[in-house]
């Protein structure tokens, strides 16, 4: 089992998601990094229990992630001790057909040995038609609300790392069926502001329907990291200070945990001239998009790659 260097306590501060009226920590643990092949199922729960707890309470997750692992590994660490009743937990699905929707979500709660996921997401919204299929009559849409009826699932969302148009396009198709999501999660980072910005885009709009807003791709894998343009910490708070309910954040090693626990507990709001001076100290990384590999390219597209995980 691994030994983790985190204190015992750690002051993560709560906010609100969204319409959801849900109080969850400010720092996420993102799924993926936990179920990867490397690394040992000890390690990982431990390391999950480590996260939780010292005060991070939102777990993300995903139906595709390293093959059900992520799940799998989420799942036996909530099953210990009370674990699950102390965390609010998000999944995603990529079926786009009611058929390949409702398998997932039936496969999700197996893996995480739960009979209740509290946020369902669309996953990979990065298609100009995504939003058509999940809302066509049989498509992933009634199977979520189908299974929000039954209990299976509490709230519902979508995420996407393309183009915020299509997150535009998603809330339109969504409010032509007299629907809201609660959540949205997208990329929000120190290099998103230069470039097909979510954050200019996707953020007023979600704010004026009180979605909650989840942070992704804070080092973009490593790709933004390896520009050494701003400290991980700073990136860390970037995402912090942007009305986000959550930044999501991966994690698979105790100094990691360490380093995520650190900027939550040590955040203050950024002034304008602080924030001014990391897109200015990022702009020419930023420039077309080259560190933002999931805008540019297929490299973070698991749909693409599987198409047939679309139904």
């Amino acid at each position: 089992m691994i030994q983790s260097t985190v204190p015992e306590t750690s002051d993560v501060p709560k906010r609100r998601l969204g319409r959801t009226e849900e109080q969850v920590s400010a720092i996420g643990m993102g799924g993926f990094h936990i179920g990867q092949p490397n690394q040992a199922d000890a390690e990982m729960i431990a390391l999950i229990h480590a996260a939780v707890d010292r005060g991070i309470t939102f777990l993300d997750n995903s139906w595709d992630y390293n093959a059900g692992m992520s799940e799998l590994r989420m799942g036996r660490a909530l099953s210990y001790g009370g674990y699950r009743d102390k965390v609010f937990l998000m999944t995603k699905i990529d079926g786009r057909t009611k058929a390949a929707a409702t398998e997932q979500i039936e496969q999700s709660l197996n893996r995480l040995l739960t009979d209740r996921i509290d946020l369902l997401q669309f996953h990979e919204n990065i298609r100009p038609d995504d939003a058509d299929r999940i809302f066509a009559e049989g498509g992933a849409f009634e199977a979520a609300i189908e299974a929000k009826r039954a209990g299976k699932i509490r709230y519902i969302g979508f995420t996407g790392h393309k183009n915020p148009d299509y997150h535009l396009h998603m809330i339109d198709v969504a409010a032509k069926h007299d629907f809201t999501f609660d959540t949205v999660q997208m990329p929000l980072n120190v290099m998103d502001a230069h470039y097909e910005s979510f954050e200019k885009k996707v953020i007023p709009v979600a704010l004026k329907l009180d979605m909650g807003i989840l942070a992704m791709k804070t080092f973009g894998d490593h790709h933004i990291l390896d520009t050494k343009t701003v400290d991980p910490i700073d990136m860390l708070h970037y995402g912090m200070n942007l009305p986000t309910s959550v930044v999501i954040t991966g994690i698979d090693k105790p100094e990691i945990l360490d380093q995520a626990l650190r900027a939550a507990s040590t955040f203050e709001p950024l002034s304008d001239e602080r924030v001014a001076a990391m897109l200015a100290k990022t702009a020419d990384a930023a420039r077309d998009g080259k560190t933002e590999l999931y805008k540019t390219s297929h490299f973070f597209d698991s749909t693409v790659q599987n198409p047939n995980w679309l139904g």
